[in-house]
């Protein structure tokens, strides 16, 4: 038997109305929460030095670049979710990769027209022009208070010092070992003497401390134009990249509108695209919204949540790619009518099956190797901002005497259409390669405000990014603590392949024996997985609350301004 499902965010349980006026108007200080403790700690650094969230932020950007090459760099990109507290404007700062102007649709396709998975990942071809150079000049000048010379510094110092090796690390070294080990540049500082560096040893990066100064005293010229710019297309172009210096002369930032939607006295504030984590988060949450989601049985509401993550991934598929080259139908998406549809044509009882849903083909004709932090400062200003080079240590690809890790951000275009990436995803003609596009992504910083609080939330994670944000905004509204959240046990399900993967501790025993009878199929995920970044405001009772997900080696800080 059909059961349709009509629900209310169940808020009203979860959420007592706080009276306005006796909300706390600014923070009682400071939080964030970084992958690292070295970042942390750069972030941290700045906001005592007179910074604001957004000075802050490129601290902390620059820092992870450093520290954490698995996962970011200055030669990657990224998304800057952004919040003024004096104007109450949010504003997504978009400093994803953008394709080389010599860029074609069959690029990472054999003479027979098959992809071929490695021209995408490996080496200087698989990467996109990066953007976090210019994004940080971006977020300097427009919304900061200090000048990059302070911001940069303590990425400059880690770059130059050294930090030392931790087993996560020595992990993705080993995992990268033979990429890595075919840029020379790469191995000169990542393997030394052609081996795996030892736990704790220093990793000194004198060409990027270089870089980053230069970048701090030119601004973007420093990165885009110039020695560094000419460097770096001929260091691309001799390893069989298509580079070219206009290619870095014509990259800018965008600002972009986020995706906003308020249900049940929750607003949500989330990445627009070329990211499609706001997208998919609204139209599963006004799925969520017409059942009774929040107020079901545990069982009842994993199965909602998996139904709705079903058709939001097959729609990602087939519709979303660059705002600037691709029309949307974004506002039919995420509409309460298309929501309705969906929910309507869920059953309590029997899960459905991706391959009765019309496949993304037919409706047209990012993993753990990225970043996350989550910072509020004093004043209220916030930022969640979500940064990556898509695969481990990116195209393992370093341009000699830079000190640069180049992306492989191309992979996450859609090679061929209906064929995979590294992620498992599928895309379309929509996410077709071509010259100048911003490949889609799944990188997710978001805000949650309700009456009471304010959580700033994302986390890394490849295709699992949207999945795990949605679970921490469920959990933010089950009045859970920042730690609740980062920590949770997680599953996830993406339309294709047809699974629900999970980590240990997700499910029940009774629950996992309720959902196979009703049809789901569910895989041990192997692992954990993500690093979730949360920072809380309870303005109601003026705190701060700030966790770093135990799976990583991440760092929070919360500190507290002294009363007068």
């Amino acid at each position: 038997m059909r059961h349709p499902v009509r629900l209310n965010l169940a808020v009203g349980l979860l959420w007592l109305v706080a009276v306005v006026g006796q909300a706390a108007e600014h923070p009682p200080g400071y939080a964030l929460s970084s992958a690292h403790p070295a970042a942390t700690a750069a972030g941290a650094e700045i906001l005592e030095a007179g910074g604001n969230a957004f000075d802050a932020a490129v601290a902390v950007s620059a820092a992870l670049a450093v520290v954490e090459p698995t996962g970011s760099g200055m030669g990657g990109g990224g998304f800057w979710l952004l919040h003024q507290a004096d104007s109450g404007r949010d504003v997504m700062v978009d400093g994803r990769e953008e394709a080389p102007s010599a860029a074609t649709a069959t690029m990472f396709q054999n003479d027979a027209g098959e992809a071929v998975s490695s021209l995408s990942r490996d080496g200087p071809l698989a990467a996109a022009i990066p953007g976090q150079p210019a994004a940080l000049v971006h977020l300097a000048e427009k919304y900061g208070r200090l000048p990059l010379s302070r911001t940069l510094a303590p990425a400059i110092r880690l770059a130059r010092d050294g930090f030392p090796v931790d087993g996560h690390l020595l992990a993705r070294l080993a995992y990268r070992f033979q990429t890595l080990s075919r840029s020379p540049a790469a191995a000169r500082v990542f393997l030394p003497g052609g081996s795996l560096p030892e736990p704790g040893s220093l990793i000194r990066q004198p060409d990027l401390a270089a870089m980053l100064e230069l970048l701090a005293a030119k601004g973007r010229d420093g990165f885009y134009a110039g020695p560094m710019a000419q460097r770096l297309v001929r260091g691309v172009r001799e390893a069989g990249g298509i580079w070219q210096l206009q290619d870095l002369a014509s990259y800018r930032v965008r600002e972009r509108a986020p995706i906003t939607f308020e249900l049940n006295g929750v607003r949500v504030v989330s990445a627009s695209p070329p990211s499609s984590g706001g997208v998919v988060l609204k139209q599963v949450m006004r799925v969520l919204s017409l059942t009774d989601a929040m107020e079901q049985p545990s069982v009842d509401r994993k199965h909602l949540v998996i139904e709705a993550l079903r058709t939001a991934y097959r729609d990602r598929a087939a519709w979303l790619g660059d705002p600037d080259h691709v029309d949307m139908p974004i506002d039919r998406l995420t509409s309460e009518a298309y929501a309705r549809e969906i929910a309507d044509a869920i059953d309590l009882e029997q899960a459905r099956k991706s391959d009765d849903l019309v496949p993304p083909q037919t409706l047209i004709e990012e993993g753990e190797h990225t970043t996350h932090f989550s910072i509020i400062d004093a004043e209220g200003n916030r930022v969640a901002a979500t940064l990556t080079i898509t695969l481990s240590f990116g195209s393992a690809f370093m341009v000699p005497g830079t000190g640069i890790l180049l992306n492989d951000e191309m992979d996450d275009f859609s090679a061929k259409p209906g064929v995979p990436n590294a992620f498992g995803l599928i895309g379309t003609s929509a996410n077709a390669v071509g010259p100048g596009r911003r490949p889609l992504s799944s990188m997710s910083p978001t805000f949650v405000e309700t009456p009471e609080r304010v959580a700033i939330l994302g986390t890394p994670g490849g295709s699992r990014i949207i999945t795990m944000v949605l679970l921490g905004i469920l959990e933010t509204l089950d009045g859970s603590d920042a730690t609740t959240i980062v920590s949770r046990p997680r599953y996830h399900h993406q339309y294709l392949p047809d699974a629900v993967y999970y980590e240990p501790g997700a499910f029940s025993d009774e629950e996992m024996a309720t959902l196979t009878e009703r049809g789901f199929v569910l895989k041990s995920a192997g692992r954990e997985y993500g690093n979730f970044h949360a920072v809380l405001w309870n303005r109601a009772q003026a705190t701060l609350d700030a966790a770093a997900d135990p799976r990583g080696i991440g760092t929070s800080r919360v500190e507290l301004t002294p009363d007068d």
